[in-house]
């Protein structure tokens, strides 16, 4: 494994300047946000719908760096994406407080409504760990919960994230869901058609993240 790991972080070194001599992708897009603990401790029809900077479409790619401090049991972190044509189409990952680390991930369109497409009640994200959104017209939408993937070229149409809010409170006398920390969000997107290995990097660095996680919790559980 340590051999693997090895080889793919050569490849992301040595590959990719060979194809940097070439015109950069001009559509790629890096937005990165650090959401503060108070902003989750609303309920969803109070939680304010934000406007990113940058429109993330054709292939995008969001990581989840969660370092949220829960004060509640019962409370959660919900992170939801909004499409630029519908308010009303989203995906929602929603991930517990530890011991359990409650996971899911839902999806709303016009057609199908909402649905949760994944759910896991024990272990189901992991605090050493990103977890990963990614998605591509071609190929829908992917979710890794920074150890496996869970949701795999899910078909959602066109999707291309405008806006986004979070929650984590069920109801308004509840007490608060997080007490300290941050989640870290990050965007990536551009058109591959564009240049393809202008992306490259990114998905070196996206491949790694899931290996040093199974080295870790393999670690962990030696």
């Amino acid at each position: 494994m340590k051999y693997l790991f090895a080889i793919i972080l050569l490849a992301g070194i040595f590959v990719y300047p060979a194809f940097a001599q070439e015109d950069k992708n001009p559509s790629l897009i890096i937005e990165t946000l650090e959401i503060p603990s108070d902003e989750f401790n609303t309920v969803l029809r109070e939680a304010p719908i934000r406007v990113l900077d940058d429109i993330h479409a054709v292939s995008w790619q969001v990581t989840i760096d969660n370092n949220l401090l829960y004060a509640n049991p019962l409370g959660n972190a919900v992170l939801r994406l909004y499409d630029q044509e519908n308010r009303d189409e989203f995906i929602e990952v929603g991930m517990g407080p530890q011991p359990d680390n409650k996971f899911w991930v839902a999806v709303q369109t016009p057609k199908e409504g909402y649905v949760v497409v994944h759910r896991d009640l024990d272990r189901g994200w992991y605090p050493e760990a990103k977890s990963i959104i990614s998605f591509t017209d071609r190929a829908g939408l992917t979710v890794n919960n920074g150890a496996r993937i869970v949701v795999t070229n899910l078909d959602i149409g066109e999707f291309a994230v405008h806006s986004y809010s979070v929650h984590g409170m069920e109801g308004s006398t509840d007490p608060p869901a997080v007490s300290s920390g941050s989640m870290i969000i990050e965007f990536l997107s551009g058109d591959p058609a564009k240049n393809v290995f202008a992306l490259f990097p990114f998905y070196v660095a996206a491949g790694m993240g899931v290996i040093v996680a199974i080295l870790f919790l393999t670690k962990k559980r030696s």
